[in-house]
C-alpha cells in the first residue's frame, strides 16, 4: 500500500481493520460504518472504505506480478546451503 494510503494509521488501527472485515463481510448492512467504529481514531466509513479499496489494489499489483519479491538475505553469513527452499517451505500464500 502507497505511503500516503497508510498515512494516519497505526499498526493497532491497521489490525482492527483486518479483524473488524474478518467479523463484517461484503453483506453486511452498514458495512463501512461497522468497520470504521471498530477502527476508532476518528476513522470515517470514507476512510476505511477508501483504505480497503487501497488494499484491494495493492493485492491485484502483487498477484499480477507488478510488485517484485523482496531479496531476502540468509539469516547468517555463509554458504546456506536449502536456505531458500526452507524459507519457500514455510512461505503462507
Amino acid at each position: 500500500m502507497s505511503a500516503a494510503g497508510r498515512a494516519g494509521w497505526t499498526p493497532k488501527q491497521n489490525k482492527l481493520f483486518e479483524q473488524a472485515l474478518a467479523v463484517h463481510d461484503r453483506d453486511t448492512p452498514d458495512r463501512w460504518h461497522n468497520v470504521a467504529h471498530a477502527v476508532g481514531g476518528g476513522k470515517s466509513a470514507d476512510d476505511v472504505r477508501r483504505y480497503y479499496e487501497l488494499l484491494v489494489r495493492d493485492v491485484a499489483n502483487i498477484e499480477a506480478g507488478k510488485v517484485p519479491f523482496p531479496a531476502y538475505r540468509p539469516p547468517c553469513p555463509g554458504p546456506n546451503v536449502g536456505y531458500e527452499a526452507d524459507r519457500l517451505k514455510h512461505l503462507k500464500i
